[in-house]
């Protein structure tokens, strides 16, 4: 792919620029989980428990708070890999303020995991708690 087939054309009609922005959208999560470890386990995580909320037959509005969960530490993980290359392009040799900034971009990425930890946590709890009360109670 040449660099000008990524540059927008000033002479296309507004829809066109409209439905190549999803395009463009599509290539950078296929990129992210092509070339990022972390992303690939993030994504693997997300489906178990999105599995999890099915087995477990959570309600709507708990699917929906793992949903957000799921696609928080995603997104904080697409913006810590857009740090990081930038850093990267910015500064490609050795300085400890480039350390720093991606440093601190890979803690927003384990805040939101921690924090989306917590929320399974507090949805999957409940079921998992129910679970293994009747399993017990069954013995």
């Amino acid at each position: 792919m040449n660099q000008s087939s990524l540059l927008p054309d000033p002479k296309r009609s507004e829809w066109s620029k409209f439905t190549a922005s999803f395009v463009y959208a599509f290539r950078g999560l296929w990129y992210a989980l092509r070339t990022q470890r972390n992303a690939k386990v993030h994504v693997t995580i997300g489906i178990l428990a999105i599995v999890m909320g099915i087995a477990l037959h959570i309600s709507a509005v708990e699917f929906a708070i793992v949903f957000v969960a799921i696609t928080g530490v995603f997104m904080a993980e697409l913006f810590n890999t857009v740090f990081e290359l930038c850093v990267d392009l910015a500064s490609p040799e050795y300085h400890p303020l480039a350390k720093v900034a991606k440093d601190m971009a890979a803690g927003g990425v384990l805040l939101s995991a921690m924090l989306s930890v917590v929320i399974g946590l507090l949805v999957f709890g409940p079921h998992l708690w129910e679970l293994l009360h009747r399993y017990l109670l069954a013995r």
